[in-house]
């Protein structure tokens, strides 16, 4: 099981957890009063939870060129979107910002 903080403009906004290849769980911040990570997930008590990975999350990931090179450099596996997104959560397009929890 992995873990990964997810921050919305640098103010901690939940949770990502893989749970399995097929299981994966967001969670936001008890407390957290700003805008959602994304539309399709507003800010709730309830956990989501999702049988693939998440669309959202996997916006965040690199296409073609980018991700070719991710995968050579880091020597990551093309399927592990999971641990693409802990290698490259801190440098993503937008405000959401994920950094993987040891």
């Amino acid at each position: 099981m992995r873990s990964a903080k997810v921050f919305f403009d640098e103010v901690l906004a939940g949770h990502f957890t893989e749970i399995s290849s097929e299981e994966y769980l967001f969670q936001y911040e008890p407390g957290y009063d700003a805008p959602p990570i994304s539309l399709t997930m507003p800010v709730r008590k309830e956990t989501y939870s999702f049988d693939n990975f998440p669309a959202f999350f996997d916006g965040l990931l690199p296409e073609g060129f980018q991700l070719e090179a991710l995968l050579r450099q880091k020597k990551l596996d093309r399927n592990d979107r999971f641990g693409q997104l802990l290698v490259i959560g801190a440098d993503t397009v937008g405000a959401v910002i994920v950094v993987g929890v040891s």
